[in-house]
């Protein structure tokens, strides 16, 4: 039976979604081609018709995983005011729920313990999607009038990575609450957001 492109197109897009779940729980060094198409329902043999190699389904699920992740945050035409956009990503990031949801979290503090074990390509595609993300938060802070928006940006994304992987390693959820609210609470301030009250775990 022969499929339309489109039927292709889902079909890459669904064993893209399984290998950036494996990567986020298991680490990219430890996907495996089978694995990832047994959990997608596909059988092995259709997995060259979508990538030409394993290192090529890492680099694609990397980039994936950035822009599965932007999309709910950047790409949102109703958003007119950059102010709401960034302080949406932010308070999102910096909370309980990114904290704990590994399978739908920002690959960032994930990966970054991982790059030096990533295929050359697949660091270079992981460098160049901070660089996006950075690039976006950057261009919001800009057309909020922020007086550094590229430092502001890099200093916030890289403080955001820290405290959320700092936050993954507390047992107790009452400190790693505290932790997420006090960076959120500065990092907001850096860009000139106004503060808001505790949120809901």
């Amino acid at each position: 039976m022969r499929y339309g492109s489109e039927h292709k197109a889902q079909t890459r897009t669904r064993v893209l979604e399984e290998a950036a779940a494996v990567i986020r729980t298991d680490g990219a060094d430890r996907i495996g081609v089978a694995q990832v198409m047994s959990r997608a329902g596909l059988t092995h043999g259709g997995f060259y018709a979508h990538f030409a190699s394993k290192e090529d389904l890492i680099v694609q699920a990397i980039a994936f995983m950035f822009e599965d992740g932007a999309a709910a945050f950047f790409d949102r035409p109703e958003d007119g005011d950059p102010a709401v956009a960034l302080s949406r990503y932010i308070d999102w990031y910096l909370s309980m729920a990114h904290r704990d949801r590994i399978d739908r979290a920002c690959p960032i503090p994930i990966l970054a313990g991982q790059a030096s074990r990533l295929p050359a390509a697949a660091r270079d595609r992981f460098a160049a999607a901070i660089e996006r993300l950075t690039g976006a938060v950057e261009a919001l802070l800009a057309r909020m009038g922020h007086a550094t928006p590229a430092a502001t940006a890099a200093a916030s994304i890289a403080t955001m990575v820290g405290v959320v992987a700092m936050a993954r390693l507390q047992r107790d959820d009452a400190r790693a609450l505290i932790l997420l609210e006090t960076v959120r609470a500065s990092v907001r301030t850096a860009c000139g957001l106004p503060h808001r009250e505790r949120l809901a775990t």
